[in-house]
């Protein structure tokens, strides 16, 4: 039996949104076990407590089925003793546009220092969720505009309620 392919993709996930959603389902295909690593990053100043944002990405991941084992873990350390901690492989992100590739290009660099055994994989985002991004998707639902067209029905709902808007 060959050895199980482990990945993690890392993210704030504040909120979850379908660009999220849609590079998980499609890092699933690469490997066997998938550890979403959520992110205690407390200088961003997250909307969404830690606890709520673990289970908004355990609620969704449920829903993808397939063959992958997706483990859902909280952390706050160094993303490459984190990568190291869970066995993983390889480090997926997901690239946006060019400005998501010249911060992602630095961080490979910096972590094929700290571990070159752990490269990293860029999935280029669907068209569809090219403009997404958690920071905009708050903005929106602040302001009370639709945001149904960025984050799955549930995580709407939550974000909503979150921030007391109809």
């Amino acid at each position: 039996m060959s050895a199980r392919r482990v990945g993690l993709y890392p993210g704030t996930f504040d909120p979850l949104t379908n660009g999220h959603v849609d590079i998980i389902a499609r890092a699933c295909k690469l490997v066997d076990r998938l550890v979403i690593g959520v992110a205690i990053n407390q200088d961003k100043g997250p909307l969404f407590t830690l606890a709520e944002r673990v289970e908004m990405v355990e609620q969704e991941c449920a829903k993808l089925g397939g063959n992958t084992e997706i483990v859902i873990r909280p952390f706050d350390t160094l993303l490459m003793k984190f990568a190291e901690s869970v066995g993983a492989q390889i480090i997926v992100r997901g690239l946006r546009a060019v400005a998501d590739f010249e911060y992602e290009f630095a961080m490979v660099g910096m972590n094929q220092k700290l571990n070159p055994d752990i490269d990293t994989v860029f999935l280029m985002a669907d068209p569809t969720h090219q403009a997404i991004a958690s920071r905009l998707v708050k903005e929106i639902a602040r302001l009370q505009g639709s945001v149904a067209h960025f984050v799955p029905p549930a995580v709407e709902a939550r974000l909503r309620a979150k921030l007391g808007v109809g």
